[in-house]
């Protein structure tokens, strides 16, 4: 596929089990721990939740996929957080990640919040190059404890 002007690259919401489908092949990129199975139904149960799943496609191909929820914080007020965002690798750097930042900046603004977030691995340089130059910037260190019943164990020792 030729590259398209950024403009001719259609974002949409995922709202439909045939949506998850067509965006289930490039977020296994990002989610390689799932099944394509699992994913969806892993999805289907955050949905519950209010997470969301917008997409970029050109010509009939799903070229990014950015799932997201809205919520509220004492820190940031209403925000829009991203929780999965990947571009398909074949088309990277041909716009279609800077569509979808815009397109979520813009859909933030609609819904009344006045923050957009997200968080990225460590390891992920050139995101993290994509990002500042989307406008971002690295305003705190995210830490986690990813196993609670191993860091109980640990404790009890």
């Amino acid at each position: 596929m030729m590259p398209l002007g950024i403009a001719s690259y259609n974002v949409r919401i995922a709202e439909s089990d045939a949506d998850l489908e067509r965006v289930s092949e490039v977020l296994l990129e990002l989610r390689n721990t799932f099944t394509r199975e699992t994913l969806i139904a892993q999805i289907k149960q955050q949905s519950a939740a209010g997470y969301r799943v917008a997409y970029v496609e050109a010509d009939g191909e799903v070229l990014c996929v950015a799932g997201f929820v809205v919520g509220t914080k004492l820190a940031w007020g209403k925000h829009l957080y991203v929780d999965d965002l990947v571009t398909a690798e074949r088309h990277r750097s041909k716009g279609a990640g800077a569509r979808m930042i815009s397109w979520l900046k813009a859909y933030a603004r609609q819904l009344g919040c006045n923050q957009l977030h997200l968080d990225s691995g460590v390891q992920r340089f050139a995101a993290h190059k994509f990002y500042l130059r989307e406008g971002f910037k690295i305003g705190s260190h995210h830490f986690s404890i990813t196993d609670l019943r191993a860091a109980e164990a640990e404790e009890a020792r």
